[in-house]
């Protein structure tokens, strides 16, 4: 029952699209939102200028209207999001036996941060089972 919105997704509704759109030539903010991956970096430094002075105002944005924030990327957010108890968990999917790590100039931050640490290294039923599991204790 819980709700969520990625933070990419978030920020592209808020500024990033309106700021974007030109420089990309994005007809529409779906055409930007897809597109985020080829530049990550970009969107990484975007959200983390948003984030002044207020390092947790996107994850603010975000839970006004979702329970849970997923896709932080940058770890004085996250600080700061535990030092104004925005989260009441923090939760880490490893997949990194398959993915490697986001690059360090669009992601600063590492499982030590979590709370629960889910392995997702299997299949995926393997993964079904233990979030529902999970979605039992919460």
């Amino acid at each position: 029952g819980y709700q969520f919105k990625s933070s990419s997704e978030q920020a592209a509704e808020i500024f990033i699209y309106e700021e974007l759109k030109e420089k990309y030539g994005y007809q529409n903010f779906q055409e930007c939102y897809i597109d985020r991956m080829n530049h990550r970096a970009e969107w990484y430094n975007l959200i983390t200028n948003y984030n002044q002075p207020d390092r947790a105002k996107l994850a603010k944005e975000i839970l006004k209207s979702v329970d849970c924030y997923v896709g932080m990327r940058e770890r004085e957010e996250i600080l700061e999001c535990v030092k104004q108890k925005l989260f009441d968990l923090i939760i880490w999917v490893d997949r990194s036996e398959h993915l490697p790590l986001e690059p360090a100039d669009s992601f600063n931050i590492d499982k030590s941060l979590a709370d629960i640490i889910i392995d997702n290294n299997g299949s995926l039923a393997d993964l079904v089972h233990k979030v529902f599991r999970l979605g039992k204790l919460l």
